[in-house]
């Protein structure tokens, strides 16, 4: 595809641009939504080949693959009323909204596929699911990562759970933060630790070749401190509340939308 529309610049709007403009390689045209005018003006300002377009229909019209990575909430303010022909294929990022809803509010038959790209996608290091595998929208992953395809939505919507614990995370590291700088660390020097810390598990995690479950226990000493911090705080109370925080999560992944009416064009 050489011609990429991006309606919805937002933190991945702006990942997939910045991670399309690989200087080794050929980049295609990429259209943007005019929302988020500061944030597009500086796209198109710092990269040749990206251009803020007056409206949403001039991005459909002028791509050969369109992104919607708005969020679910805005969905009808930026899409009703636009015309999609047969021929584009449709990315749809936004989480929680099924194709077939998609396909019901562009009133279309072009291609639709959703994916999660994650802000990773920008380093080209971000695994991206896709759902149903087309050659074009895969291709277009592999590019700035990888693609995962995935049988069904069912399966789809699991993968979109797992994404809602990548805050978490990050707070999990602050706690930890915060937790050093109450016993007397200075904050910067709690917070440097703690990311070159965890920066090691990351590279850690490229190691394909053992599960999980094998770098845990590689990393584990019998008795040691890794183990007294997993076994007493991360118990099976903990993984359960987990466990349930996820299973609600899925349930509102694929509990339909409020419907809403088309707008007349």
């Amino acid at each position: 595809m050489k011609r990429i529309g991006i309606i919805g610049v937002g933190e991945i709007g702006r990942a997939l641009v910045e991670g399309l403009r690989d200087p080794g390689g050929p980049t295609p045209e990429v259209f943007l939504s005019p929302r988020g005018t500061r944030t597009c003006a500086e796209l198109s300002e710092r990269y040749d080949g990206v251009h803020v377009c007056a409206d949403n229909q001039q991005v459909v019209d002028r791509s050969e693959l369109v992104i919607v990575a708005v969020r679910r909430q805005d969905r009808h303010e930026a899409l009703d009323g636009l015309r999609v022909d047969g021929s584009k294929v449709v990315v749809n990022v936004m989480a929680g909204v099924a194709n077939d809803e998609l396909r019901s509010m562009l009133a279309t038959d072009a291609t639709l596929v959703r994916a999660i790209p994650l802000p990773s996608v920008r380093e080209r290091r971000s695994v991206t699911v896709t759902y149903p595998s087309h050659p074009a929208v895969d291709t277009f992953f592999e590019q700035l990562g990888g693609a995962l395809p995935v049988v069904d939505e069912a399966a789809f919507d699991v993968f979109s759970a797992l994404t809602g614990t990548l805050t978490a995370h990050y707070a999990y590291l602050a706690a930890l933060t915060s937790w050093a700088a109450r016993h007397g660390i200075p904050a910067h020097d709690a917070e440097h630790y703690v990311r070159g810390l965890f920066q090691a598990v990351g590279r850690a995690l490229g190691d394909e070749t053992r599960s999980l479950q094998r770098l845990s226990a590689d990393h584990e000493t019998p008795g040691g401190n890794n183990e007294r911090i997993r076994t007493t705080w991360f118990d099976e109370t903990n993984a359960a509340t987990l466990s349930s925080a996820l299973d609600d999560l899925l349930s509102d992944l694929r509990r339909p939308a409020r419907t809403h009416p088309r707008a007349t064009p």
